[in-house]
C-alpha cells in the first residue's frame, strides 16, 4: 500500500475529532448528571443557614463554602444517576437523562462523580471547617449507599432520603459557626419534615411510573388514603417545629407570620388531599403548595 493510501485508510478508521458543538453537548450532559436545579436549591438553602448566623464570613469564604457544597451535592446526584440509570430508562421524566439515553457511558460518569467528591470534601475541610466536611461526606454516603438502593426495597427510603435532603441549611450554619446549634438544627428539621408530604404527593401522581421502574412507594404498597394520612402527621408537626426558630432569637415577627400561615396552608392542602384521595388533582395541588411553602419560609429566614 502506498503512503498516501495508508494515510487515507488510517483517517477512515480513526475516531472522528469531536466538534465544538459535540464537546459543548457532552459538557452539558456531564453538568446534567449533577441535577443543576436541585444543586441550586441546595446552595440557596445552605446560604440561608449561613446568613441566619450572626457570624459574618468574608465573601471569599462564602464563595468557597457554597462552591464546595455545590460540588459535593453534584457528586451525590451524579452517583444517583449512575446507580439508577436502568430504572431511569423506564420513566418518562428521566429516560432522556444522559445515562439512560446513552449519551454518556457509565464508567466516565462514575469517575466524574468521584472526582467531584474527592475535590469537595478536602476543600471543605481545609477552607471551611472539618465539621462541615464530615456532615457533607456523611450525608452523601447516606444518599448514595443507603437511600438510593433502598428505593427499590422499601418506602422507608423516603425518610432515610430526607436526611441528606435536609442537611444543606445545617451545612451553611456549621460553615459560618463551626458548630452545630439550635437554629441550624431547626432549619434541618423544617426541611426534613417538608419533604415527606412533598414526595408523597409526587409518588401519587407518578405512581404508575414508579411502579414500572420497580421503586417502592407508599401509595403503591398501602394506597393513597394511608399515604396521605401519614403525610398529615408530618405536615402537622411542621408547624410547632417552625415556631421554635423565633425562640432562638434569630428571626422576628415576619418569619413567624409567614411560617405559621404557610404551615397551616401546607397542612390544609394535605388534609384536602386526604379527604378527596380519589382525586389525583388534590395531590398535584399539595405538590404546588409545598413548592410555594419552602421558598417563602427560607426567604423570610434571610430577611428576618
Amino acid at each position: 500500500m502506498s503512503p498516501s493510501l495508508h494515510t487515507a485508510a488510517s483517517l477512515e478508521t480513526s475516531d472522528p475529532v469531536p466538534s465544538p458543538v459535540g464537546m459543548l453537548q457532552t459538557a452539558r450532559d456531564y453538568a446534567a448528571l449533577t441535577k443543576p436545579r436541585i444543586t441550586v436549591m441546595v446552595v440557596l438553602t445552605a446560604a440561608s443557614g449561613m446568613w441566619l448566623s450572626s457570624n459574618r464570613m468574608a465573601w471569599s469564604e462564602v464563595i468557597v463554602a457554597l462552591g464546595s457544597i455545590a460540588l459535593i451535592v453534584g457528586a451525590a446526584n451524579t452517583f444517583n444517576c449512575w446507580i439508577e440509570r436502568d430504572s431511569d430508562r423506564l420513566m418518562a421524566r428521566t429516560r432522556k437523562r444522559p445515562l439512560p439515553d446513552q449519551r454518556l457511558k457509565p464508567r466516565p460518569a462514575f469517575w466524574f462523580g468521584l472526582v467531584l467528591a474527592l475535590v469537595a470534601v478536602p476543600l471543605m475541610a481545609w477552607a471551611v471547617n472539618p465539621l462541615t466536611a464530615i456532615l457533607a461526606a456523611g450525608s452523601t454516603l447516606i444518599y448514595v449507599v443507603a437511600y438510593t438502593p433502598m428505593k427499590r426495597m422499601t418506602p422507608i427510603a423516603l425518610v432515610v432520603g430526607a436526611i441528606p435532603g435536609a442537611i444543606p441549611p445545617l451545612l451553611g450554619w456549621t460553615a459560618a459557626t463551626g458548630e452545630i446549634g439550635a437554629p441550624g438544627l431547626i432549619l434541618f428539621g423544617i426541611l426534613f419534615i417538608w419533604q415527606i408530604p412533598h414526595f408523597i404527593a409526587i409518588s401519587i401522581f407518578r405512581q404508575k411510573e414508579y411502579a414500572k421502574a420497580g421503586l417502592k412507594v407508599l401509595p403503591e404498597l398501602h394506597g393513597r388514603k394511608f399515604s396521605l394520612g401519614y403525610a398529615i402527621v408530618w405536615a402537622a408537626s411542621l408547624i410547632p417545629l417552625s415556631m421554635m426558630l423565633p425562640l432562638t432569637g434569630t428571626v422576628g415577627v415576619v418569619y413567624s407570620v409567614v411560617a405559621l400561615v404557610g404551615g397551616l396552608a401546607y397542612l390544609g392542602a394535605t388534609v384536602r388531599a386526604f379527604l378527596d384521595s380519589d382525586n389525583i388533582k388534590r395531590a398535584r395541588q399539595l405538590f404546588v403548595v409545598s413548592l410555594l411553602y419552602l421558598p417563602a419560609v427560607f426567604a423570610v429566614v434571610v430577611l428576618r
